[in-house]
């Protein structure tokens, strides 16, 4: 016979016993079965006792997280949290270097446990850290010579145990005085310094910038880029990734409003983001993140993939004022850059303003504006009225004529002097290119919190974006010219482009020339095989006999997707609590009732292992009370001022369940299947139609699948569109065999 589901049997530690295998009754209280154990081994005054797990994470076992607990588990009788939050805030205070040097390090180990974290922040151990950190570590300034390692030693620990205690989120960042800001600037600001103090400092410093907008003006004032760049130079790829971190922190939190710029002056305070990416620029910083991080030897990991690819994002959304930018028509300088796009392509000289009349310079004008193919030939201003991409186009073209005039003259004059109504207009591809190629990169967006996505020939030049336009308007060029297109065409062009442009992207080149090359291979031509070559690997589903059999199997796989998606919420899922500073992670698990009646609920100390069981989630919401489910912007907690930095990726992970007096369930999904599963399931319980992509995609497989099955003995035999006559009766029936 089974144990109870009560029932926990389990190994507790004691240091000088033998261990002993018990039974732990999770229905009576923590503090019953502590003092059980305690009387086990003759211990008195079991209410300064805990336990905890006696693996590598030492968590304290509480009533919260008490049904974690499994069965063959090795657990450890300890001194309580309390208690040991003031033995180490003693400890700490020691005047022996050695005890001082090992209580740090015990309290760094301490403080992942938000447990002992609380118990240790109670007693105000955070202002003892910082003022440690401010000042008294300076007494032992005089020691660095002969103790050097043991200082270093020293502040690492002092640091490692601040970073664990703030990340469980109980004390605001804005607490902080600016003696600890400079104090924790100037390790970062030392060219010799220790690696592991230089780390938690960057740390310490980006999460002050993601945390608070004073800060970021506090921590700006310290740091200059001129002092972050060297970390980028050495060897040690976590130094790298959290110096970039913080790069990208100041990026997110620059000010927007425009700032006049003194060339001397390198400090980030002074440096909105247009500013500051010409500090960015003078220091170089892309060509020794190219040499020092993207062509190094070691293999690139996840953390800095990311940071790089945020870097990446960042970098084109400097774009988005230019993109978003109209074209004032009446703006004179404006124009100039039209007249000299004009200039360059037909080599014209500037005409006095007095030769010619008035309406023979207009006329000259209107025919050259034509051969550069604006829409509008009279004043091609307006053409970049349109936002997006606004100013950005306008800038992408005078950037190609100018550094790539061969080439724009070629293509300029090439279509110009067509007359069979096969010309590529360049104003108009111009302007439609930039602005899809500002869709394919995304800018003006945030970057999304888990990608890596980042192209390393985006960082081999300081122009990049204006070099991967110049490539893609020949591209465009080319193809128009393999498709033998005319205006007609021009939509159906540019999602061949499009195409090109994707399918070059994904094999992630190297540099532009690499780039370059895969487009090569990618002509018209090339594209057309690759769709054939796919349309050739999906069964023609489009005659009426088998568009009949189709809606008939479709309700069947409905509601085949829908038991999938009844049965997922019956497994349940881990949802994240996302915090502003990234790397920090809560939990809490929901799950539905095997009867499809109540849902399930409640919070986690960390991610779980497998399934979390129903009565270890105390919170329940009966399905009958549920009234709606919104997602996105919808959501309540994304309405809330600056939530979650109203993150795009967010949003589309979001939902809320609506129950009884306007009460709310919030979810953020952990990717965009739980999402799809997620919301799918919860609009079946309701009744309501399941839309997702998810269900589309499965869907069109699951029904694709069930075709190639019930067709499988037809193959290579045509389908008639119409069915076939029905035979005339045969003469006799003598063939019938009759059962009986």
């Amino acid at each position: 016979m089974p144990p109870p589901a009560d029932i926990v049997k389990v190994a507790i530690e004691w240091p000088g016993a033998f261990p002993r295998l018990m039974e732990i009754d999770q229905k009576k209280p923590l503090s019953s079965i502590i003092k059980e154990v305690c009387e086990g081994w003759s211990l008195g005054s079991h209410e300064n006792f805990a336990l905890q797990h006696a693996d590598s994470t030492n968590f304290y076992i509480t009533e919260k997280n008490r049904n974690d607990i499994k069965n063959g588990s090795i657990l450890r009788l300890t001194t309580s949290p309390a208690q040991t939050a003031q033995q180490l805030h003693e400890r700490i205070q020691s005047s022996s270097m050695d005890a001082k040097l090992e209580a740090l390090k015990d309290l760094a180990n301490s403080s992942r446990d938000i447990t002992f974290a609380q118990e240790f922040i109670n007693l105000d151990g955070l202002s003892l850290l910082t003022q440690m950190v401010e000042s008294g570590t300076e007494r032992y300034q005089k020691l660095q010579k002969i103790m050097k390692p043991c200082f270093g030693d020293l502040l690492s620990f002092t640091l490692t145990a601040f970073v664990e205690l703030m990340d469980h989120g109980i004390v605001s960042w804005d607490t902080f005085s600016m003696a600890f800001i400079k104090k924790i600037a100037s390790y970062v600001n030392k060219s010799a310094m220790d690696t592991a103090v230089l780390q938690r400092s960057l740390a310490i410093l980006e999460s002050m910038v993601l945390n608070s907008q004073d800060l970021y003006q506090k921590v700006a004032q310290e740091i200059t880029i001129g002092q972050l760049i060297p970390h980028l130079q050495g060897n040690d790829q976590d130094i790298q990734t959290y110096t970039i971190a913080v790069i990208n922190a100041l990026f997110l939190k620059a000010p927007e409003e425009k700032r006049q710029l003194d060339e001397n002056d390198v400090n980030i305070l002074d440096c909105p983001l247009t500013e500051m990416a010409h500090i960015l620029a003078q220091k170089q910083l892309r060509s020794i993140i190219l040499s020092n991080v993207i062509r190094s030897t070691r293999p690139i990991n996840d953390e800095m993939a990311h940071q790089l690819y945020v870097l990446q994002v960042l970098t084109f959304n400097l774009l988005e004022d230019r993109m978003m930018t109209k074209m004032d028509p009446q703006d004179q300088a404006q124009r100039d850059i039209i007249f000299e796009l004009r200039r360059i392509a037909f080599d014209v000289e500037c005409e006095p303003n007095n030769s010619g009349s008035i309406e023979k310079r207009k006329s000259m004008y209107t025919r050259d504006y034509k051969k550069l193919g604006f829409i509008n030939h009279v004043n091609p201003a307006v053409d970049f009225t349109q936002i997006p991409p606004g100013m950005l186009a306008l800038d992408n073209m005078l950037y190609f004529a100018k550094h790539h005039q061969d080439a724009y003259i070629r293509i300029v004059l090439e279509n110009s002097s067509r007359e069979d109504k096969h010309e590529c207009p360049f104003g108009r591809s111009s302007i439609e290119l930039t602005k899809m190629l500002c869709e394919i990169l995304k800018v003006g967006e945030l970057p999304s919190e888990n990608c890596h996505d980042f192209h390393p020939m985006f960082f081999t030049h300081d122009r990049s974006f204006e070099e991967f336009f110049c490539i893609c308007i020949q591209l465009l060029n080319k193809t128009w010219k393999e498709m033998r297109a005319t205006s007609e065409d021009f939509n159906k062009v540019m999602q061949v482009v499009r195409e090109q442009v994707m399918r070059a992207l994904t094999l992630k080149p190297n540099s532009l020339d690499q780039f370059k090359s895969r487009l090569q291979n990618l002509s018209y031509t090339e594209i057309l095989k690759i769709r054939q070559s796919e349309r050739m690997n999906q069964e023609d589903f489009q005659s009426r006999p088998i568009l009949e059999l189709r809606e008939k199997i479709q309700p069947e796989i409905m509601e085949l997707i829908k038991q999938q998606r009844l049965n997922r919420l019956c497994e349940g899922t881990c949802f994240r609590k996302i915090s502003s500073r990234r790397r920090q992670d809560k939990f809490w698990y929901c799950r539905l009732s095997p009867n499809h009646k109540v849902l399930h609920y409640g919070d986690l100390e960390e991610s779980p292992q497998g399934e979390v069981p129903h009565d270890s989630l105390q919170d329940k919401l009966p399905v009958a009370d549920i009234k709606a489910v919104v997602t996105g912007k919808d959501c309540p907690h994304m309405k809330e001022k600056g939530a979650l930095k109203q993150n795009k990726e967010v949003l589309e992970l979001a939902f809320s369940v609506l129950y009884e007096s306007d009460e709310y369930l919030n979810f953020i999904a952990p990717d965009k299947q739980e999402y799809c599963v997620w919301t799918d399931g919860l609009n079946a319980l309701l009744g309501k139609e399941m839309t997702s992509d998810y269900t589309k995609s499965d869907l069109d497989v699951l029904l694709s699948m069930e075709m190639k099955l019930r067709l499988l003995d037809l193959e290579n035999i045509q389908i008639p569109e119409a069915p076939p006559p029905i035979p005339k009766e045969p003469s006799n029936y003598d063939f019938v065999y009759d059962c009986n």
